[in-house]
């Protein structure tokens, strides 16, 4: 082990962190594809287009589909994501109790692939708005490159004043956690949500994350230990 950096900020990813979108976005687009005749379950879907955003998704379904997307899947997906901004979607169990007890001088951002529109909107259902403030970034609205790039964790950073080296991720996809590791901050897998199969720390592990968290309470265990001077613990989950 060697030592970590005092953490000064948290940058969270969104869909899979704070939300259980992961799971529904992605049984709607193999049903979807199942129905345009390209079988597809949703541990597949979730396997392949996870964490992507923008033309770096489109292009994943493209190839897995070998073929352009139906002229309807925009206005398929779009609708679908409608739906769920009205609705809402249940947050990843004690996501908004963790955002709450975090400390008031403690700068947090959402770096996310989804867009600011939903980020906000699903905040606001969960009441986390004003936790975040306008530190709402998006992979396909502020850089040119999306995850998994590291180039959205370094706006996030910069944003909010903090080196990169002394932010704490918190990311569930291998997509966000590729440029999470990537970026320079300590990355916490996190593996809490309802996608998260029996292999799915063994794979983030395997990508570099510093340390795995099962659930919001071995995250803030490990983030008291971080604010405090911790140690680097790159293979070992908390507890």
């Amino acid at each position: 082990m060697s030592a970590a950096p005092r953490i000064e900020a948290l940058l969270f990813d969104f869909d899979g962190v704070l939300i259980e979108s992961e799971a529904s976005g992605n049984r709607h687009l193999a049903d979807y594809l199942t129905a345009a005749g390209h079988p597809t379950s949703p541990e597949q879907a979730m396997a392949m287009f996870m964490g992507l955003s923008g033309t770096d998704f489109t292009g994943a379904v493209e190839r897995w589909i070998g073929r352009a997307l139906p002229d309807d899947f925009r206005a398929a997906r779009q609708a679908e994501d409608e739906r769920c901004l009205v609705e809402g979607i249940a947050e990843v169990a004690g996501a908004a109790a963790f955002v709450r007890s975090l400390p008031a001088d403690l700068p947090r951002a959402v770096v996310s692939s989804s867009r600011v529109r939903w980020i906000r909107t699903h905040l606001q259902h969960l009441g986390l708005l004003e936790a975040f403030g306008d530190h709402l970034y998006s992979g396909a609205e502020h850089v040119a490159r999306g995850k998994p790039a590291p180039d959205l964790y370094w706006h996030g950073a910069a944003q909010l004043g903090v080196p990169i080296e002394r932010c704490a991720v918190i990311e569930d996809s291998p997509v966000g956690a590729t440029g999470a590791v990537a970026s320079g901050a300590y990355v916490i897998g996190l593996v809490a949500a309802s996608h998260c199969g029996p292999d799915h720390a063994e794979r983030l592990r395997a990508i570099g994350v510093d340390a795995i968290a099962r659930d919001y309470d071995e995250v803030a265990a490990l983030l008291t230990r971080l604010r405090s001077g911790g140690e680097r613990e790159a293979e070992q989950p908390v507890g």
